[in-house]
């Protein structure tokens, strides 16, 4: 099976232009999948898999433990492969499009607070070129909500200071504008009249974000970079850059941004996806009721003096 296995990646890369990270996701789910088949099924052919052998599977993942969300990602990743090789013409049924996925609930996003972003931000200091572009990377990324993936793949040619806004290529190359915020806007004019040249080490005429070796920063440089400064204001181990992201988001929604206008910003293709952030934003407003509403505050009253 491993010759369709390596089209139905070079299909996920080509026609459905998906990002290198979910095709390598994909890849390891399906050969897992195949292994499966083959190694405790004894199913070679894959016009020779049935519904049954699916929910075999799935029903393995479930005795090893998987969570539901790890699971309906295998789900997604197995009728997708169903779906390409039915599309080809290599098997004459999608026995995969009975298959459901399990409803999921969803978690609240881990969001930091205004004044935790302003703290973050103080811990970056500007005395030399690494310090500084690292200061600038987090307010770029808490200005705009880009994903991590985004933020490093910037390219010069990207960012245009003058019009203040940026393009950038999201999931499924999908290419959007952001406004950059004034103070993004001022430590990225800075960085790169002065700060980049100190790292360009290698005469870069595209790369945004360089590291010391004078190439492009990975996403793992950045984490890692992001944790050392969390930890020092002893902010939640949950923090991700990803957290930067949803902090965007939560902040421009409690700022009575429309959320029609938030998902271009983020680059969902669903507003549903979007919508995660407006139960951020009730939790937040069902806190304020218990402290605030007069009948609430009675209620309070009454129990202090029941005490009595």
């Amino acid at each position: 099976m491993d010759n369709y296995i390596d089209e139905f990646c070079n299909y996920l890369i080509i026609e459905k232009t998906l990002s290198n990270n979910t095709v390598i996701s994909y890849n390891k789910d399906i050969i897992q999948y195949c292994d499966y088949l083959q190694n405790k099924l004894g199913v070679t052919d894959i016009k020779a898999i049935k519904r049954e052998h699916i929910i075999e599977f799935l029903s393995s993942l479930y005795d090893m433990g998987l969570k539901p969300k790890s699971i309906a990602r295998k789900i997604t990743s197995i009728k997708m492969f169903h779906k390409f090789l039915f599309l080809n013409n290599y098997i004459n049924v999608n026995v995969s499009s009975f298959i459901e996925l399990p409803k999921l609930e969803k978690d609240l996003p881990n969001v930091l607070s205004l004044p935790e972003i302003d703290a973050l931000l103080e811990t970056f200091s500007e005395e030399n070129a690494v310090e500084f572009r690292n200061k600038t990377m987090v307010e770029l990324m808490y200005s705009t909500g880009l994903r991590v993936s985004e933020l490093v793949n910037l390219n010069i040619e990207d960012i245009h200071l003058s019009m203040g806004f940026l393009k950038c290529k999201g999931k499924g190359s999908k290419e959007r504008i952001i406004p950059i915020g004034n103070k993004a806007l001022k430590l990225l004019e800075k960085y790169l009249a002065f700060e980049r040249e100190t790292l360009n080490i290698n005469y870069d005429k595209q790369i945004l974000f360089l590291n010391r070796n004078g190439f492009r920063i990975t996403r793992q440089a950045f984490w890692k970079i992001l944790k050392e400064h969390l930890k020092k204001l002893n902010i939640s181990s949950h923090a991700s850059p990803h957290t930067l992201r949803h902090s965007y988001a939560t902040h421009m929604l409690e700022n009575q941004a429309d959320i029609r206008y938030i998902q271009e910003l983020l680059g969902h293709s669903d507003v549903a996806t979007t919508q995660i952030y407006t139960h951020i934003n009730t939790k937040k407003l069902n806190s304020i009721i218990d402290e605030f509403h007069p009948r609430n505050k009675i209620h309070l009253k009454d129990n202090k003096e029941g005490d009595k």
